[in-house]
């Protein structure tokens, strides 16, 4: 099986502007026995290494719920762990020392959350999945059928506005209404939760894929880091694994397409908003995928987030509004209209996963997710919990309410 890093080289994982930036993850500490939250700071050499500061922000959500999240990572005082380099090299669970720490993904507490059909491009490959009901060998005829239909250049349609409405009305006169043309097009964006707090994998891990699945595909998505009172902190690059059989099958089978072992995955670090990064940064990025198989397949594509059907802004608005509420803030995937239909296979079956498949994500403001694609059962098992979480920080001295964030507000 091909290794999931081909570099421990931390610059490959940063940013293009390096330790410009706030970054901000977590990392596994054995002789701990539990995480530690970390700054990426330059050493004495000037190389990057991770700086434990949990004796400030026991969480990565205590440090987001910081009236200034960037500041506060820069003022934090802590202990320094290892370079990153010899972490990042440690990370992979089929060569990784024990006795050593090794990265985590950069969330905790907060609640995962993904928003679906924000782009376009996907869009209309929903409508295919759902017309194919999961059929991979259907999916090429339907494809130019709702094409005729839809069209293929909907990015300047607003979502609820008269235009859209009118586009759905002629639609549903033609029997050619989705629910999925519904939450792209229409009023209501489609939030769903992507995964538990605390199960994500992170950069160098390996993400999972349902066994009983046949065609699917990574999402590279960016998501957006949010405290509890809506304030968007920063963001992270994320994948969110998607299974197109299932979903295509039943929308109402989405919990089993998206919500599976190691099947969400988010690194390498936050980048919290600063004087060099804001959300303006994000809604410019441009995110680009690399997919490698063992077999010699190669599969690489982009989704530039000016191509979005609505504002990562109203997404989160969406998503919190009032109506919900996330005492631990969340991370929301903000869609992807990276949609592969590349044939790896037979002729008009398009792309789907194999394992050992090495999926590289990247964005030059947020660096490089790096994961190998395996069955979830064969990936390291999750069982490190909230419960296990507060027992270790607790064990710890951590959690003596001494720190003004980790008071619970009514």
């Amino acid at each position: 099986m091909q290794p999931i890093l081909d570099a421990y080289d931390a610059r490959a994982i940063l940013p293009e502007d390096g330790l410009a930036g706030a970054l901000a993850g977590r990392v596994w500490r054995p002789e701990l026995n539990g995480p530690s939250t970390v700054a990426v700071r330059p050493g004495a050499d000037g190389q990057p290494e991770l700086v434990d500061i949990t004796r400030a922000f026991p969480t990565i959500r205590d440090l987001c719920e910081t009236p200034d999240p960037a500041s506060a990572l820069r003022g934090a005082a802590g202990e320094t762990i290892a370079p990153l380099d010899a972490v990042l090299a440690n990370t992979p669970p089929d060569t990784r020392d024990a006795a050593k720490p090794w990265l985590l993904a950069p969330i905790d507490l907060q609640a995962v959350k993904a928003a679906g059909v924000t782009f376009a491009v996907s869009m209309l490959e929903r409508v295919i999945e759902e017309r194919a009901r999961g059929n991979p060998d259907a999916a090429a005829a339907i494809r130019v059928e709702v094409g005729r239909l839809v069209g293929n250049d909907l990015r300047r349609l607003k979502p609820g506005s008269p235009e859209a409405m009118a586009l759905k009305s002629v639609l549903v006169a033609q029997g050619a209404w989705s629910q999925y043309l519904e939450v792209g097009i229409g009023p209501d964006a489609e939030i769903f939760t992507k995964a538990q707090p605390l199960s994500s994998v992170g950069c160098g891990q390996e993400a999972g894929l349902h066994p009983g699945s046949q065609w699917n595909n990574p999402e590279p998505e960016v998501a957006l880091v949010v405290a509890s009172d809506q304030r968007i902190v920063g963001a992270t690059l994320g994948n969110d694994v998607n299974l197109r059989d299932f979903e295509g099958r039943s929308a109402l089978l989405l919990g089993k397409a998206k919500d599976n072992a190691a099947s969400c995955a988010l690194g390498p670090f936050v980048r919290l908003f600063d004087e060099t990064f804001s959300l303006d940064h994000v809604r410019r990025t441009v995110v680009s995928l690399e997919v490698t198989g063992e077999d010699g397949f190669r599969l690489a594509g982009t989704s530039p987030l000016s191509e979005i059907s609505r504002d990562p802004a109203d997404l989160v608005d969406a998503m919190m509004g009032g109506t919900h509420q996330y005492p631990d803030g969340a991370v929301l995937f903000l869609g992807t209209m990276f949609a592969p239909v590349e044939d790896r296979g037979a002729p008009g079956q398009g792309f789907t996963h194999k394992v050992g498949d090495r999926v590289v994500i990247r964005s030059p403001s947020l660096g490089a997710l790096v994961n190998r694609m395996r069955h979830c059962q064969d990936c390291e098992p999750w069982t490190f919990g909230a419960a296990a979480l507060m027992r270790n920080l607790a064990a710890r001295g951590l959690l003596n309410g001494e720190n003004p964030v980790m008071t619970a507000r009514p």
